[in-house]
């Protein structure tokens, strides 16, 4: 603990020369002014001052040098025993109070740090850090969960390097923050595992499916809601097309040679957790097809963007914006996109957001090692 304390506290030249100048101000003032009270006595709050900045043993000095001033000042001025005595007693008092206050702290920053390691951690086997590349893509992009002290929300993405090429998800849970969080390890849970087993896209998504209905049981029994999930899946090889399978989710931009348009997905399917009544309705899932050109950059999304509203209520031009940024290099155009929507709303996201842009991995990345179906690696 004392080397945690020691790297979140003031460090000794600064607390040394804090503690100085102060006492140094205090006295030029009582110096100054001359007047009958004297202000050295004031002196009695630097223990406070250093139980909220310093360690524990940065409080107790500064609590017995305020000590020693007054009583010193005290002495000098020929202040009255009695008086000098009290002085010193509520200086002994408000030191030992300053020193357990500033031991109460460091515990709880300690604690608060390791929670922060753990969900920081946590966060990474949920959502890996991006960019992530294949053999295929490179996939690069944000996520930012609505409730500020939430490392993980609703939203999510994944991507798996299978043998049958690489599979990129995102999806978005009914629902934010933390409440949303068991049905998306859920889903991500699913998605990991039928990527690299199942042969097809939609078997691939009809394991996800039971995942959420399974899921979904499991908290009626338990008394929480029902969650649906829209998703995207993404199938992507050496073809210059890719397959996809729409649960109701947003279709995704594809921007090339300085042109965007919404990849034609057809009727978009319904999310997942409704399955068994679209089948009823419209029979089994179906994949679609679209062209992937070299150059091009797909643009996958969450609704945190397309329902983000100005105060006055507009929503975010999604593809307006991209239009102007069809020529913008690939890496920043999530933090560009990010940048410009917190200006549109003029306040923090109100919502998940999830953003992903996948562009075809280069020769580079071939020579690097990265061309085995099996490989997924992260930046």
């Amino acid at each position: 603990m004392v080397n945690q304390e020691r790297r979140r506290s003031l460090s000794t030249p600064v607390f040394a020369a804090g503690l100085v100048g102060v006492t140094a101000a205090v006295a030029g003032l009582d110096l100054v002014t001359g007047t009958t009270v004297r202000l050295l006595p004031l002196l009695i709050f630097l223990p406070a001052i250093a139980a909220a900045l310093g360690t524990v043993r940065q409080t107790a000095v500064a609590s017995v040098w305020a000590a020693l001033w007054v009583m010193a000042v005290q002495g000098y001025f020929g202040t009255d025993l009695g008086d000098t005595l009290v002085a010193a007693a509520f200086m002994a008092v408000f030191g030992v109070v300053s020193v357990l206050g500033c031991r109460y702290r460091v515990r709880r920053e300690e604690e608060v740090r390791r929670l922060r390691s753990a969900a920081a951690a946590l966060q990474r086997q949920i959502v890996r850090p991006l960019p992530l590349r294949t053999r295929d893509v490179v996939v690069d992009g944000l996520y930012q969960p609505v409730e500020e002290d939430a490392m993980v929300g609703g939203d999510m993405y994944e991507v798996a390097a299978s043998p049958y090429g690489t599979r990129v998800l995102i999806a978005d849970v009914q629902g934010k923050g933390l409440p949303a969080i068991g049905t998306a390890l859920a889903v991500l849970g699913a998605f990991r595992e039928a990527a690299y087993r199942e042969d097809t896209l939609t078997g691939v998504v009809a394991v996800m499916e039971s995942a959420v209905a399974r899921h979904n049981l499991f908290a009626t029994r338990t008394g929480e809601p029902e969650r649906l999930v829209t998703a995207l899946v993404l199938g992507i090889g050496r073809q210059l097309e890719v397959e996809a399978v729409n649960c109701g989710h947003i279709a995704p931009y594809v921007l090339h040679d300085g042109d965007v348009h919404q990849a034609a997905l057809g009727e978009p399917g319904v999310p997942l957790g409704l399955a068994a009544l679209a089948a009823l309705a419209a029979g089994p899932r179906r994949s679609t097809r679209f062209p992937f050109p070299d150059g091009a950059t797909l643009l996958l999304c969450t609704d945190g963007v397309t329902e983000a509203r100005d105060p006055g209520g507009a929503f975010y031009p999604l593809e307006e914006r991209l239009r102007a940024w069809a020529l913008a290099p690939p890496p920043g155009l999530a933090e560009t996109l990010d940048a410009d929507l917190r200006h549109f709303t003029g306040a923090a996201p109100r919502d998940d957001v999830a953003v992903l842009t996948v562009t075809r991995a280069g020769r580079a990345d071939e020579e690097a090692g990265l061309a085995r179906p099996d490989s997924l690696t992260t930046s």
